[in-house]
């Protein structure tokens, strides 16, 4: 099967620090090619990869800010689709946009939908519904306008994190720094809870940040450290009593959570979007609706086993979880659109699966 994955160009593929939507569109790009597939991975052109890398622009525009998005954006994009005949299918990690250039080829497109920025993008998917096949991050964040093909929980390669039982006596806040991922309720739990919190990520909201980040900054107490690399991220992690995700949105997914839980480090989170499938309440961390709740949740800790938010992890969250069910997709989705081809009556353009085997 010749796959081509279309990742976004915010960042390098996979990110260096930060980048979710790279990030898993490298995870399941290499372990595609792991298993044998023939894989070209559309990215920037400083990615990494095992694959074949298409690029036609040479760094991310987050990185590089003489970047103009929407320019490169473009003709990344388009690169894809006049070589769409190429391959079997396009696996696209790019949001909506790519829809839009879809009539430009027979090759069936399956997007998966990393999350709604706004309701306002909904048109776009709701236009090709009928012609693109969707899979959900978690079955919260769908939308009843739209077919979905399947949900498909992310996974991460496990043996990036190593398991931590005995941690440190310190809260970790570890995610962007902007009011969705409630950052001000994270320090006040800590500070009601006599708990050192550290804080990672990037700075997202600089206005938020200086308004009720900076005036907190104690050392010892609330120290923001910056942004994470995967190098430090599992010792940072790992180390943490917790990991505070007070979310003030219905959050698509989480992959913060999974690698918190990966590490042995329960999570408290606010009780919303993805949260209840990804986390068991008093078994690898808390749900909460409120900040009492959460400073409550802190001080049960200790009914927590670490070893068993590792074994959960392993269970459900794998990088190799998630590409077996990529794959029963991909299957599907060919065996879909054969069925769709069969029916057109047009026979300008090529044949489906040319390449399939």
């Amino acid at each position: 099967m010749k796959v081509a994955i279309l990742s976004p160009i915010a960042w390098r593929t996979p990110p260096r620090h930060y980048g979710p939507w790279e990030s898993i569109a490298s995870s399941i790009t290499e372990e595609l090619v792991r298993r044998g597939f023939d894989v070209t991975l559309y990215a920037t052109g400083d990615s990494e990869t095992a694959a074949k890398l298409r690029s036609v622009c040479e760094r991310g525009y987050e990185e590089d800010r003489k970047i103009i998005p929407k320019v490169w954006e473009s003709l990344h994009i388009s690169t894809l689709f006049e070589e769409a005949d190429q391959y079997d299918l396009i696996h696209n990690h790019f949001d909506y946009l790519p829809l839009t250039y879809s009539g430009m080829t027979r090759t069936p497109v399956l997007t998966t939908i990393h999350g709604f920025s706004s309701p306002g993008i909904l048109p776009v998917y709701r236009k090709y519904n009928d012609r693109s096949w969707y899979v959900s991050i978690s079955n919260a964040d769908r939308s009843p306008d739209l077919d979905y093909t399947a949900t498909v929980y992310h996974g991460i390669e496990i043996d990036q994190f190593d398991v931590r039982l005995q941690p440190q006596d310190y809260l970790l806040f570890f995610g962007r720094f902007h009011p969705d991922k409630g950052v001000r309720e994270a320090i006040e739990i800590a500070k009601r809870t006599g708990r050192r919190l550290i804080m990672a990520g990037i700075i997202q909201d600089e206005e938020y940040f200086q308004a009720f980040v900076e005036p907190e900054l104690e050392p010892g107490v609330v120290d923001y450290i910056g942004s994470v690399g995967p190098g430090e991220r599992s010792e940072l992690v790992g180390n943490a009593s917790a990991m505070l995700h007070p979310i003030r949105f219905d959050e698509p997914f989480g992959l913060s959570v999974i690698e918190s839980m990966a590490c042995g480090t329960p999570v408290i989170a606010f009780e919303r979007g993805s949260m209840p499938e990804l986390i068991r309440h008093g078994e690898n961390g808390f749900l909460v609706k409120t900040i009492d709740e959460a400073v409550q949740a802190v001080a049960n800790l200790d009914r927590i086993s670490r070893a068993d938010c590792r074994k959960y992890v392993e269970r459900k969250f794998t990088v190799e979880r998630m590409v077996e069910d990529y794959i029963g997709v991909y299957h599907r989705v060919l065996k879909e659109s054969r069925k769709r081809a069969r029916r057109s009556v047009s026979g300008s353009l090529p044949a489906v699966g040319d390449h399939y085997g």
